[in-house]
């Protein structure tokens, strides 16, 4: 489905199921480089369970217009709109690394829009890795491959996609080649820069859970558990998964957060 927002489009998934008006509204926000097909595990078998769930393309990303936003704040006062004109608030957000952040501040920003929060390997500091900034600014190839290499764990290297027939490694690199460019850096620039998240969970009064891998490389599981400990959340780790933890482990994450959205609020029909 698609929305037109100030002129540009956005796109969306539904996990091919109608949304209903009555239901939870469940958003889930992707992370830096990456576009509503990285919640592909999770869309239909969440929209199966009662929620209205729905995939956003950020702007820029997938199949929505440009130009991406350049900060993490920018982000959150868009996603804010759309929750708006889309009538998808108060929505329940699930976001992945710097579309964690995006919803930590959407929530801190602009609270009566936002139900709770399921944060994944994101922590209250991102820092990206000079030579990763430096390739994507580049445009370079170097910057995709990074990105999946460092971004799922040793299990992913050896097999093991949830799907029968496909690669983990080979998915997310050519999932991020598709914003090679300046939307990747801008991406990866905003989440290093961002410094708002002890702030935003201090201004936050959703329920939260915040979820790590075990060997995630990218967002040491450290690093949630300190930014669960601000928001004063639920933690959940899960073992031998990295930063793409979606994917590597999608039966566990589609656990996790049925959990905390049943938790937050009940489906339709109970």
């Amino acid at each position: 489905m698609h929305w037109t927002l100030n002129g540009a489009t956005v796109r969306a998934s539904t996990g091919a199921v109608e949304l209903d008006p009555e239901a939870e509204r469940v958003v889930l926000v992707h992370g830096a480089g990456m576009d509503r097909t990285a919640w592909a595990q999770q869309t239909r078998w969440l929209a199966h369970r009662g929620y209205a769930t729905v995939g956003i393309d950020l702007p820029g990303h997938g199949g929505s217009d440009g130009p991406a936003p350049t900060t993490i704040e920018d982000t959150a006062d868009w996603l804010a709109m759309l929750l708006v004109h889309a009538d998808l608030g108060p929505a329940h957000l699930v976001g992945h690394s710097m579309g964690s952040l995006v919803a930590l501040e959407t929530a801190a920003r602009h609270p009566s829009l936002v139900r709770s929060l399921v944060l994944l390997g994101a922590a209250p500091e991102m820092p990206v890795h000079p030579d990763l900034l430096e390739a994507a600014a580049g445009g370079e190839a170097l910057a995709p491959a990074l990105m999946s290499a460092w971004g799922h764990g040793l299990g992913a290297h050896t097999g093991g996609h949830p799907a029968p027939g496909q690669w983990m490694i080979g998915a997310g690199q050519a999932l991020i080649e598709r914003t090679v460019g300046e939307v990747l850096s801008s991406d990866l620039q905003a989440s290093s820069a961002y410094r708002g998240a002890a702030d935003a969970a201090a201004r936050i009064d959703c329920p939260v859970t915040v979820v790590a891998g075990s060997a995630d490389r990218m967002t040491p599981a450290r690093g949630g558990r300190a930014l669960c400990d601000l928001c004063g959340g639920r933690w959940e780790l899960i073992d031998g998964a990295g930063h793409m933890l979606m994917v590597e482990d999608a039966a566990t994450v589609r656990r996790v957060v049925l959990e905390a959205l049943r938790a937050a609020s009940p489906p339709a029909g109970g």
